[in-house]
């Protein structure tokens, strides 16, 4: 789930003058903000024609190769400036040159230390090792104005197995859900084979292998995507048909309720960390949430909510593009105004364009609650405890709510402690300690999913 109007990072490019220390290299550094602190990495390469080039990664927001825009280094003052993303970097070099300390600018200035030398490499506890006790197959199948690409992992043996599609969360997301180093549908996928299940994952439309533009779509085309992955598995061999469902996660489990409110080919449903109220209710939420465990005095968090309530408006109003793009001017004036001059353009287009996607303005208005009331096949819903971007407290009920109204006889809601929206074991829930987190799906998470699924398999009535 993406975090709607939450302050994110950006980044920029490098050129130096003469007769000043060597920049080449990579330099990291902690950008703190809070209780928010995100770890940058800095690559600097001297250009032939001089000057140097630069790009940076942001490991835990799982970004890498971010380009910097210029840089001018002048005695030992570094310069950076990030004009798309609006930010801007000032500091000094030390005098051995394996040090530059300054201040980070983006909206609010932060200290900021670049210290020579890579960081330390992130563990992935949970990463694959090769080779593994299951097959392995690329495929593809054709959705609705898309062609997907995707990973197909057998059990071994003969089969015919219980299978699942693993659909990703909002935003354009690879067959792995790739976030913040972190590659949550590629370590579910393992447990799950490993425990006799078969699964297809894939890219998104317009990410990775798969064909399609991504911009232009909404939930209902997902939807379609999902469902035309369950065909393609219901057609394998090796697949049980009647014992195959589908794992959404985030907005991927708006996706699954969604599909299997329309077709009875759905064995089964897993959903984690699924809306249960709209869109527009769960950003204003989840800005609230973050920017609260961030550390910002509640004017702030008021504010912020403030700016959403007139954009979601005028989104929800105003059906002119021009027009709605001039009102989003008007509302979103204030909060560029503290940037410096030359960066508020770039920042409020980069604004609102966000703002005017299809998928946003479908978005503020689903409402997940009429698929849920409609899906009759057996449902397990998990929520994170300190989930700040689906908060359980305000989405766990509605989801149960309306599948006891509409009658579904099997269905169970938890919400597993400490676990963050990702379900890893977590200490803030914020996103930005995502990427700090060694655990990439905390093991009470991969057992709880592949626990429900083995036994409703085994108890799946023949069709």
């Amino acid at each position: 789930m993406q975090a709607w109007l939450v302050w994110t990072l950006a980044v920029a490019v490098i050129a130096p003058s003469a007769a000043t220390p060597a920049l080449e290299g990579v330099w990291s550094g902690t950008l703190e903000a809070g209780a928010t602190r995100l770890r940058l990495v800095l690559h600097v390469a001297a250009r032939p024609q001089g000057g140097y080039a630069a790009r940076l990664d942001s490991l835990d927001q799982g970004a890498t190769g971010l380009p910097v825009d210029e840089v001018t280094l002048r005695d030992r003052t570094l310069s950076l400036r990030m004009k798309s993303l609006g930010a801007s970097y000032t500091g000094t070099l030390s005098d051995d040159g394996n040090a530059i300390a300054g201040q980070w600018i983006q909206g609010a200035a932060l200290p900021l230390t670049w210290k020579r030398g890579a960081p330390q490499p992130l563990r992935r506890t949970q990463e694959l090792k090769r080779p593994l006790p299951y097959r392995e197959e690329e495929v593809s199948f054709q959705s609705t104005g898309a062609k997907l690409a995707g990973t197909l992992t057998l059990p071994k043996g003969q089969g015919p197995f219980p299978a699942v599609v693993l659909i990703t969360g909002s935003g354009p997301q690879d067959r792995d859900e790739t976030i913040a180093g972190h590659k949550p549908l590629l370590v579910l996928a393992d447990h799950l084979t490993r425990q006799g299940i078969a699964v297809l994952r894939y890219d998104d439309r317009g990410v990775g292998r798969s064909t399609g533009r991504f911009q232009a779509a909404t939930t209902p085309d997902f939807a379609d995507d999902a469902r035309a992955g369950l065909a393609h598995l219901q057609s394998r061999p090796e697949v049980d048909r009647r014992r195959a469902g589908l794992v959404g996660h985030s907005e991927g489990a708006l996706v699954a309720a969604l599909v299997a409110s329309r077709s009875a080919d759905v064995g089964f449903v897993v959903l984690l960390a699924g809306n249960g109220v709209t869109g527009e209710a769960i950003l204003y939420e989840q800005g609230a949430q973050v920017a609260r465990a961030s550390g910002l005095p509640a004017e702030v968090v008021a504010q912020q909510k403030a700016i959403q309530q007139a954009t979601f408006a005028i989104l929800k109003g105003e059906s002119d593009p021009a027009l709605a793009r001039k009102k989003l001017e008007e509302v979103l004036a204030p909060a560029v105004a503290q940037l410096p001059a030359e960066q508020r353009a770039a920042a409020m287009e980069r604004q609102i364009d966000s703002a005017l996607s299809p998928w946003l303005r479908a978005f503020l208005t689903y409402d997940p609650l009429p698929p849920l009331r409609a899906v009759k096949c057996p449902v397990l819903a998990l929520f994170g405890e300190k989930d700040l971007q689906v908060p359980p407290s305000q989405n766990a009920a509605p989801v149960e709510a309306a599948l006891k109204e509409g009658g579904n006889a099997d269905h169970v809601v938890r919400v597993l402690p400490g676990l963050n929206h990702l379900f890893q074991t977590a200490t803030t829930g914020l996103p930005s300690e995502y990427g700090a987190i060694e655990e990439t799906m905390a093991p009470a998470a991969l057992t709880a999913i592949s626990d429900w699924i083995t036994q409703h398999a085994q108890a799946a009535p023949p069709r």
